[in-house]
């Protein structure tokens, strides 16, 4: 049976904090776990500076205070000099998950070869598992989903096929997604029955 989940979704962005533009990212999360997600969930939005400081006290009050089982960072992942989301994301984590952000990168290089300058990390802390993401939305979307064809036929898998389980496996909620979006992947000694 799925369970609710609270997501937390973080927009790091100097510009947009201050109201110099519109945020794109939170938008962009919120949309696309909308399509995917078939589990109860809700959001804790953050839209916030490149400060060090301040990205990790806002990933500590998601996990540790707002109950967020699964928090998702788009911004700052760079290598300028303001881009420091990974730096507190791996401040706060207590335990690394390198592939997230192997994989990412990967999945990115089918559209731009700059995306070997991104640095996205993903760690966990405490039941809770972050992942940084891409800046813009498109690239959350593929990263979050996949590469597709012209057909419309999935050629590279998406990280969150392996996000329900991970969260299994920390002790989080079971959550379930809509295969026409994202396929999750369980092992089988980990599958629930459908829920009616």
């Amino acid at each position: 049976m799925s369970e609710s989940i609270t997501i937390g979704l973080v927009s790091i962005s100097d510009r947009a904090s201050d109201g110099t533009y519109e945020d794109q990212g939170i938008p962009a999360l919120r949309d696309w776990l909308a399509s995917a997600l078939t589990s109860p969930w809700q959001a804790e939005t953050r839209l916030i500076p490149d400060d060090r400081e301040t990205i990790e006290r806002t990933l500590r009050e998601l996990v540790d205070e707002a109950g967020c089982s699964l928090v998702l960072t788009t911004g700052g992942t760079g290598p300028a000099p303001r881009d420091v989301t990974p730096e507190a994301t791996l401040a706060v984590g207590e335990k690394e998950m390198p592939g997230f952000g192997e994989e990412m990168r990967r999945i990115s290089l089918n559209f731009v070869p700059t995306a070997i300058l991104s640095r996205q990390v993903a760690v966990v802390r405490g039941q809770c598992l972050i992942v940084n993401l891409p800046g813009q939305p498109k690239s959350i979307r593929e990263t979050l989903e996949g590469v597709r064809n012209a057909d419309g036929k999935v050629t590279h898998v998406g990280v969150f096929a392996a996000i329900p389980y991970c969260i299994d496996l920390i002790g989080g909620p079971y959550v379930e997604a809509d295969e026409t979006v994202i396929k999750v992947f369980r092992p089988k000694h980990a599958l629930r029955p459908p829920q009616a």
